[in-house]
């Protein structure tokens, strides 16, 4: 897989499930998931681009999908927030390795070019930031955010964020942030494999995200929001969110529009 190779780890066997995280996290956040999912499923936890023992890869959005698929193989992906956003570019990249896809509090990219590019200062803005005041500080602000006021110290994860690195979570921000990604919406009704969009109903953008990326993709996407939760839904509300996915999994297990009869 070459230099560029992501770190993952791997839980049990079975149907693959590959997982991956949200920025400043790394895939270990997936562990209180990924513990229950791999008693029936083989379950991989990426550590992104930019992140984790992945820190030293600095690649863009494609770039870093193209590497995502290299390590997770064919498998239904599962991606929260800038995970989803990665997870999405390799549906659309490479549809013939995602089974199935679930996006957790991502978006199709932002459509209008003003706002793209305001997004993309603020970006670099964090960036600079962050090479200030380094992770520690970074993290706490990061957190601080209204975006996950829902977080419990516990699911915040904060120790097992502060394994990352000042260059390597720049270097997402200023590669893969979500002001460098080109729109998609015109793209996703390419989407053949079935989509689980899902979202807190606290996180009334993300919501009206996942809704519009469902019409977009089409009759295969579904769309499901859990209660009491906000951006991060799978560490807000874990159980429901494990119904859901189960649930969805199950309705989908034999799905596969590549097969031949």
């Amino acid at each position: 897989m070459g230099t560029d190779a992501l770190h993952a780890d791997t839980l049990g066997t079975g149907t693959r499930l590959v997982l991956v995280h949200g920025f400043t996290q790394t895939g270990r956040c997936w562990l209180p998931l990924a513990d229950e999912l791999s008693l029936d499923h083989g379950v991989v936890m990426v550590d992104a681009p930019g992140h984790g023992r992945s820190a030293a890869v600095e690649v863009d959005l494609v770039s870093g999908a193209r590497l995502l698929g290299e390590v997770g193989g064919r498998a239904t992906y599962i991606g929260y927030s800038m995970g989803g956003r990665l997870t999405l570019h390799l549906g659309l990249l490479r549809p013939d390795l995602v089974e199935r896809m679930v996006l957790v509090g991502a978006t199709a990219g932002i459509d209008d070019p003003e706002e793209r590019a305001a997004r993309r200062r603020a970006d670099e803005a964090l960036a600079d930031r962050l090479e200030t005041v380094g992770v520690e500080s970074f993290v706490d602000e990061w957190l601080d955010q209204p975006l996950f006021a829902g977080l419990t110290p516990d699911a915040a994860q904060r120790d097992e964020r502060l394994h990352n690195t000042t260059a390597g979570l720049a270097s997402s921000l200023r590669l893969a942030g979500t002001g460098t990604q080109a729109p998609l919406w015109d793209r996703v009704a390419r989407l053949e494999m079935p989509v689980l969009l899902v979202a807190g109903a606290r996180d009334a953008k993300f919501t009206s995200l996942a809704e519009r990326l469902a019409a977009a993709i089409g009759p295969n996407a579904r769309t499901t929001v859990i209660a009491g939760a906000g951006h991060s839904v799978h560490l807000e509300q874990p159980a429901a969110f494990l119904a859901a996915l189960r649930a969805w999994l199950a309705t989908t297990d034999h799905h596969d529009p590549r097969s031949t009869p």
